[in-house]
């Protein structure tokens, strides 16, 4: 199993992104009730949470983020989306894609890069 994002770029302040997450090899069993959520990782600090969804309807956001930041999910194609409006330059830094399957296993996609900038 692998998460693989996609969407990142470069945005000028007050724009919009939307971030992909595919989890490659998941059975759609394993997808549905996993809890699939977004962190960031500013540069120079820590991995922050940004916003998770569950069983596909069951969402939770930073405060920073609440009213800018739309999370999704297709299941069937094991897919989770990051909406992202209103971008800020504190928006900056490398977006990473977390699993957290019924299991318990806890998986992490290889990032994908966000810069807000004029």
């Amino acid at each position: 199993v692998q998460l693989v994002e996609s969407g990142g770029g470069l945005v000028q302040p007050g724009g919009s992104l939307r971030l992909s997450c595919a989890a490659s090899g998941m059975i759609t069993s394993t997808f549905n009730p996993s809890t699939m959520a977004w962190y960031l990782q500013a540069p120079g600090k820590q991995r922050e949470f940004v916003a998770d969804i569950t069983r596909g309807s069951i969402t939770n956001y930073a405060d920073s983020v609440k009213g800018r930041f739309t999370i999704s999910s297709d299941s069937a194609r094991k897919r989770v989306y990051l909406q992202m409006n209103s971008l800020k330059p504190e928006d900056t830094g490398v977006y990473y894609c977390k699993n957290v399957d019924p299991y318990g296993t806890i998986r992490w996609g290889q990032g994908t890069q966000v810069t807000v900038s004029s």
